[in-house]
């Protein structure tokens, strides 16, 4: 029992300690200065670790996606609505998800390190005793740029995603390019476009802000950074699902409307 109670205060003191990380974070944002080099930085950093994981992934998820859809639709005559269910599930599955994959298995790690490296070397303390915010200078950057990344990553995912299951349903199911093209915006428009950025969006916030809450607290030698960055892939596929499923299910209750 008193195990288990150890284990429950240990849960509930590091939720604690990440709404606290983010509640901070929002406040930094807002505050000056803002450090604009290392937003740069941290932007090119994780735009060139993630951009070919990304390509590399969007591809098959939307050869699987598709492939499997037109076979069906195909089967019962209406392969003129390939578009239709391609557009649909890339942007509003297809984008989100390889985007939180990517962000959370490349980015959200490399934070972690960066920052469990610069933890356990007494970095954060020395910059809290000479005045600087840790969570100013080394948070609030890193979770802008994922966010922004992020945002743009599902952009790239959507496109090749939609070019990609043109390829696909065209060159090799025979559906007819025409009928694929005009199709695509069927049951697809602005809203669901936004519903996907959002969505990336807070995925690459939250990857970020479990990233730098599992740097930031890392206690012992160096083998405790990689059980961070283990953690950090785990904690962050398990927000991010969840989320994905909340904001899914609001954007089709408002679609409703």
């Amino acid at each position: 029992m008193t195990s288990i109670a150890l284990q429950a205060r240990r849960v509930t003191t590091a939720v604690g300690e990440f709404y606290g990380l983010g509640v901070d974070t929002a406040v930094a944002t807002v505050t000056r200065p803002f450090h604009w080099r290392e937003f740069v930085d941290q932007s090119w950093f994780i735009a060139r670790v993630s951009l070919l994981p990304t390509i590399a992934m969007s591809v098959p998820f939307t050869v699987l996606v598709v492939f499997t859809l037109n076979s069906l639709l195909i089967e019962i005559g209406a392969s003129d609505l390939s578009g239709a269910g391609a557009g649909l599930g890339t942007v509003t599955q297809i984008g989100p998800l390889v985007t939180v994959l990517v962000v959370a298995g490349a980015a959200a790690t490399a934070i972690t390190a960066d920052l469990g490296s610069r933890t356990i070397r007494e970095e954060v303390d020395a910059m809290e005793v000479l005045g600087i915010d840790p969570v100013q200078r080394l948070v609030v950057p890193r979770v802008l740029a994922c966010t922004t990344v992020a945002a743009l990553l599902n952009g790239v995912v959507c496109a090749i995603g939609l070019a990609g299951g043109f390829t696909f349903s065209v060159f090799l199911q025979n559906v007819d390019p025409g009928a694929y093209v005009g199709g695509v915006t069927l049951l697809v428009g602005l809203p669901e476009l936004l519903l996907s950025e959002v969505k990336a969006a807070l995925f690459g916030l939250l990857a970020a802000l479990v990233a730098c809450h599992r740097g930031l607290t890392v206690h012992g030698g160096p083998k405790s950074v990689g059980d961070a960055v283990n953690e950090t892939v785990v904690f962050s596929f398990a927000a991010l699902f969840v989320v994905n499923l909340v904001l899914t299910s609001v954007g089709l209750s408002v679609s409703r409307l």
